[in-house]
């Protein structure tokens, strides 16, 4: 079970987040049992150019050394492009990676993605050398522009932030999924249960990344435990060809109401 995202190679598909968590200790255990090798980070809720967020920074940096898990730095809460960009640059600083899931919020009740000004930032960020992972809708055209800017990695909404709704258009999600080929295809947000992780790597999409459902869970840890045996049982069932939908009916006993004695 391996995903690349910029050429690393990381032995799980799933991406987890840091915060709701009820306590750091519940976090680092669930994060543990998740087998994530990635995990998201807000900056902006941190108050980085006051230097606030240092104990959590420090906390989950020590986790990530112990476990051999990568750090992504997000910009959630960004409304325009040049917030976005130059809280980039602070997290490029502190963090000392490439890596940045950019999100730039449009809309404050369903915190959907700005499509114009996430386009702008992405333009002006993977010019100065950024590795973006850029958060958006389910929208083809906005992924393949994306994708031509030089995003190779891409994370459409199952449904909106937090909401545990799924996948509520699997037919665009896997749209994109056979229009983009090539790309890095991570199901971001809307994810509510172990069985939506699944469908999405049985769609062919690459990655898993969820923070709510694990840590609003009545037991955290034993959830991130869940997600990380349904991300081994969608890639299995994705390698393993699932069978056509059909029409009609077809009976799976083709002899039914046949004696055995005329079979042959």
């Amino acid at each position: 079970m391996t995903l690349s995202i910029y050429g690393t190679e990381l032995d799980s598909r799933l991406l987890i987040g840091t915060a709701l968590y009820p306590s750091p200790a519940i976090m680092q255990q669930a994060v543990i049992a998740s087998g994530a090798k990635v995990m998201t980070l807000s900056l902006k809720r941190q108050s980085p150019a006051e230097q606030g967020g240092q104990m959590i920074w420090q906390y989950l940096q020590q986790l990530a050394n112990d476990h051999q898990i990568k750090l992504l730095p997000n910009t959630a809460g960004c409304k325009t492009a040049n917030e976005a960009i130059t809280l980039a640059h602070m997290s490029r600083e502190l963090f000392q990676t490439h890596w940045l899931k950019l999100e730039v919020i449009g809309d404050d009740y369903n915190l959907q993605p700005d499509p114009i000004e996430l386009l702008k930032a992405t333009k002006a960020l993977i010019d100065d050398g950024f590795q973006i992972l850029p958060y958006c809708t389910d929208d083809l055209v906005l992924c393949q522009r994306l994708y031509d800017l030089g995003c190779e990695v891409i994370m459409p909404w199952a449904s909106p932030i937090g909401t545990g709704k799924g996948l509520m258009n699997p037919y665009n999600l896997a749209t994109i999924r056979s229009r983009l080929p090539q790309a890095t295809l991570i199901v971001d947000a809307g994810i509510g249960k172990p069985s939506d992780a699944v469908q999405a790597l049985e769609l062919g999409y690459d990655g898993v990344l969820l923070n709510s459902a694990v840590a609003l869970a009545s037991d955290p840890v034993a959830m991130a435990k869940a997600f990380a045996y349904a991300m081994q049982a969608g890639e299995l069932a994705q390698q393993a060809g699932i069978m056509p939908e059909r029409q009609t009916a077809q009976p799976s006993t083709p002899t039914l109401d046949t004696p055995f004695w005329h079979q042959s």
